[in-house]
C-alpha cells in the first residue's frame, strides 16, 4: 500500500489508514515528507505571510472540518488520481 505522512496530532486518522493497510509515517519535521505518496496536515496551521514552500511531490489533504472516514475516503481517492 501507500506511505501517508500524517500530522502527529491526528492519531484517529492515522489509525483509520494503518487499519486500511497503508504505511503510516507521522509528520514533525519538513524531512518527514520525503517518500510520502501523500500527507494528512490538521489544516490548523495558516500560513500568514502566504507564503507556501512545497516540501512534497504527492497530494496534501487538509482534515479541517473532516472526521478520519472522510479522510481515509480522500487519501485512497487521491492516490487513484496519481496512478
Amino acid at each position: 500500500m501507500a506511505r501517508i505522512g500524517v500530522e502527529e496530532s491526528l492519531t484517529a486518522v492515522q489509525q483509520q489508514l494503518q487499519e486500511n493497510g497503508h504505511e503510516v509515517i507521522t509528520l514533525r519535521q519538513e524531512q518527514d515528507t520525503n517518500g510520502c505518496d501523500c500527507c494528512v496536515v490538521s489544516g490548523q496551521d495558516q500560513n500568514v505571510m502566504g507564503m507556501q514552500d512545497t516540501a512534497i511531490q504527492g497530494s496534501v489533504i487538509s482534515a479541517q472540518g473532516l472526521n478520519a472516514n472522510d479522510v481515509c475516503q480522500q487519501v485512497e481517492q487521491r492516490l487513484q488520481q496519481q496512478q
